[in-house]
């Protein structure tokens, strides 16, 4: 293995309708989602922390680059899903982390997905206005 090369390790994370594609690369701690800086790409700050939380609960912010491909849902469903593929991908990187990313609870996909519209509904459960008379 040549010294240009380095060690990639991977992982898809999943929430909602959102997929994350991640690659974590052995650097100083950027994070670049889409091509963009995650300050470029999440204007809240409570979703960038979302983002980081794996990186700080394993101390691993400043050893690894983060760079993401994210599709699909809303912010805070790619945020969700970026983090589950942050965590898959430190899992592999080093097995010594599961126990942290297990108690935290990063490596659990979130099943809550949006429920389906039901016939005589306008919505999942909101009904039609009812009258009496």
């Amino acid at each position: 293995m040549a010294k240009s090369e380095k060690i990639v390790y991977y992982g898809t994370g999943r929430r909602k309708s959102s997929i994350a594609r991640v690659r974590l690369v052995e650097g100083s701690g950027k994070i670049t989602i889409n091509g963009k800086d995650i300050n470029e790409f999440f204007g809240l700050e409570t979703l960038k922390v979302i983002v980081r939380q794996p990186l700080s609960v394993t101390n691993t912010t400043d050893k690894y680059d983060v760079i993401c491909s994210v599709q699909g849902g809303g912010f805070t469903g790619q945020a969700g899903a970026i983090r589950h593929g942050i965590a898959r991908a430190l899992n592999e990187a080093n097995s010594e982390f599961r126990p942290t990313l297990k108690a935290n609870g990063f490596l659990t996909r979130d099943p809550r997905m949006k429920e389906r519209k039901k016939y005589g509904l306008k919505k999942a459960r909101k009904a039609p206005q009812f009258s009496k008379r």
